[in-house]
């Protein structure tokens, strides 16, 4: 396909209903109420809390892709991706290279697999459990849910879709690691299994075909073997599984830019499944020389200020993100004061030795709350948190 044209499709068309980063039930169920007849909705369970959990089934062929958001409730841009892919897909059934996706496979996509953690704006569930460390004692109805859904549908390929925080860079001189993929291990020794292999192979595609939008941008996610973790559980089960992490695209704390690489990554998921059944699988090294994430950023650095008591030095700021009366803040906290040669800022300012001003009584100290600086006008109102939710 046409990867330029459709992301011109996404700025005009994509669902405008979902925003921002706070994504809950609330903001998804009237979408799912009003899919047409192409997608077919199935109630899967309940949360802790009773909040309902569904998936989303459309396509006929005898490729099974499963695929689920929000594991995490704080990581909702792939969510917002979902429902433009479905809006993308209802805008195009009738088109040949569309017809052809729905023939050949058959997708089911859980949107909010954590509704009680997006309600409260937690990685964790109701019960303070990550699901993603839950694949194995599977003590949440959640986790539970997941599982059946799997063992039903029999999954060819299986998508687990999060976000990442804006600490991670890739390459050197580094750059934002916008979008990251991982093929989970399947054991401890991280061995390149045929499974593996699978995953690798669509992520060199996904790679290649995101070079010619955010070059330098996209990131390798740490393989670390954790049988806990769904990805790796189901890579055991020999079921080609890709992680997708949704990352900082500058200025975007909102993920809307990094939406639409998440919409464009999931089409062309399905284009290279298709593709695996006429053309051998690529050599894992194209997927290896993805450079690794690192964590090498913060959200802003002051350079070279000159902080009383402590002399001159460098201060890193990141943003905290806090739900405020369903309302999500990034307030400013100081993550370090030192030396910071080694990381970048979203955001950098250099202060050339001049001391910062501060009110009388506060303490520059990590983890100190910068919100009542930014009437200093020593401090710049990069640094600010406005009332409309956007930096």
């Amino acid at each position: 396909m046409n990867y330029t044209t459709l992301r011109d499709w996404h700025k005009l068309h994509h669902e405008k209903a979902l925003f921002g980063r706070y994504i809950t039930t609330s903001h998804i169920q009237p979408l799912i109420d009003q899919l047409p007849e192409l997608f077919q909705v199935k109630s899967l369970g309940y949360s802790v809390e009773k909040r309902l959990i569904q998936s989303v089934t459309f396509g006929t062929g005898p490729i099974q892709i499963l695929g689920w958001s929000q594991m995490h409730g704080n990581e909702s841009t792939t969510t917002k991706a979902l429902f433009d892919l479905f809006r993308w897909f209802a805008a195009h059934q009738d088109q040949t290279e569309v017809k052809h996706l729905l023939n050949a496979c058959t997708f089911t996509m859980i949107p909010m697999l954590n509704p009680d953690g997006a309600e409260a704006y937690t990685r964790v569930n109701a019960n303070q459990v990550d699901l993603n460390r839950d694949a194995q004692n599977l003590t949440q109805p959640e986790s539970s849910i997941l599982k059946e859904a799997y063992n039903s549908i029999k999954p060819d390929y299986c998508l687990n879709l999060h976000g990442q925080r804006t600490i991670f860079g890739v390459g050197s001189p580094a750059k934002s690691a916008t979008v990251s993929f991982l093929s989970p291990s399947q054991d401890e020794l991280r061995t390149v299994t045929a499974s593996r292999k699978i995953g690798m192979s669509i992520i060199s595609d996904l790679n290649e075909m995101l070079q010619q939008f955010i070059p330098g941008s996209v990131g390798r996610y740490d393989d670390g073997f954790n049988l806990n973790c769904v990805g790796d559980t189901l890579q055991q089960l020999n079921i080609p599984t890709i992680l997708f992490e949704a990352g900082h695209f500058p200025e975007d704390y909102e993920r809307e830019q990094t939406r639409c690489f998440m919409f464009l990554s999931l089409i062309r998921v399905f284009e290279s499944v298709l593709l695996l059944k006429s053309e051998e699988i690529r050599d894992s090294n194209s997927y290896f020389a993805i450079p690794e994430n690192k964590k090498c950023y913060f959200d802003c650095i002051i350079r070279n200020v000159n902080i009383p008591q402590i002399g001159v030095t460098d201060m890193a700021i990141q943003y905290e993100e806090t739900l405020k009366n369903g309302t999500l803040y990034f307030v400013p906290k100081i993550a370090q004061i030192a030396g910071l040669d080694d990381f970048v800022g979203h955001k950098e300012l250099d202060f050339y030795q001049k001391e910062i001003q501060i009110p009388e009584g506060m303490k520059l100290e990590v983890g100190a709350n910068l919100e009542n600086l930014q009437a200093n006008s020593n401090l710049p109102t990069t640094f600010s948190v406005k009332s409309n939710n956007l930096l």
